[in-house]
């Protein structure tokens, strides 16, 4: 990772807009959007945006009545974001700290497969970094592969959208397939809570939520494992400034004993 001066997140949305054949509208879920932004602004962090096919990212969810919605769609810097998000294809992964891959149902269809994203995953993950996703947003961890070969889903405790609540929620013959199984056919145990419930898995460095009531949670937890990312980064610039420094001290030591 390239951290230098900032402590970045990226969040990432699906551009994808409608339903299956249901002539639906559908997007990224506005709540677990907003609120993980708000918990990442608090904490110090940057939070840049990218979607799967560059643009502005359909909106689904849209809660009136939740101040912290209110404020991530009427603050200035995010309209501005949102406007235009850089394709996935062009983001530099070696900027961030962090991915968190945003729910909504659209995410069911351009996430999983998406090549580019499985990349961007691959190396945060690989380079030390924290991965999360909430509700939907863990199909785009479906068939990453890290750098050793092993997929990032194989034997990993997550949490993700339920099939109970995909049935709740009248979806279960419109998303292409089910979360819960493929997550499961990845290799993959998925800790379940009641439908609606706040469920976040933490499993070294991916965290993962249940469902849009988890989003914060999910954000909170991640910059949790962000503070060690910092720590171990400052730790290791420290060492090798140390280690720098007794290298010239003993040239110079050497060179007044010539």
């Amino acid at each position: 990772m390239d951290m230098g001066t900032m402590k970045k997140v990226l969040l990432v949305l699906t551009s994808h807009d409608t339903l299956g054949d249901t002539g639906e509208a559908t997007g990224y879920f506005v709540g677990e959007a907003a609120h993980p932004w708000k918990v990442f602004r608090d904490a110090g962090y940057f939070v840049d945006f990218a979607s799967i096919e560059g643009g502005q990212p359909p909106q689904d969810g849209m809660d009136q009545e939740d101040p912290v919605q209110v404020d991530f769609t009427t603050d200035e810097t995010v309209k501005a974001s949102l406007y235009n998000t850089p394709k996935i294809a062009v983001v530099d992964p070696s900027q961030y700290h962090a991915v968190l891959l945003v729910g909504g149902h659209g995410t069911m269809w351009d996430f999983t497969g998406n090549k580019d994203l499985q990349k961007l995953i691959a190396t945060v993950y690989d380079s030390g970094g924290v991965v999360g996703a909430v509700c939907h947003g863990p199909s785009g961890l479906v068939d990453v592969e890290l750098g050793n070969g092993i997929g990032l889903l194989s034997g990993r405790k997550v949490a993700a959208f339920t099939n109970a609540e995909e049935e709740e929620v009248g979806k279960t013959g419109v998303v292409p397939y089910l979360l819960q199984d493929q997550l499961e056919e990845q290799g993959a145990t998925v800790k379940v809570a009641d439908n609606w419930e706040d469920n976040v898995q933490v499993d070294d460095h991916l965290v993962t939520g249940q469902n849009p009531q988890s989003a914060a949670s999910v954000a909170k937890e991640m910059t949790k494992l962000l503070t060690e990312v910092v720590l171990e980064e400052k730790a290791e610039e420290e060492k090798a400034s140390e280690e720098l420094r007794a290298e010239k001290d003993a040239q110079k030591a050497a060179e007044e004993e010539d």
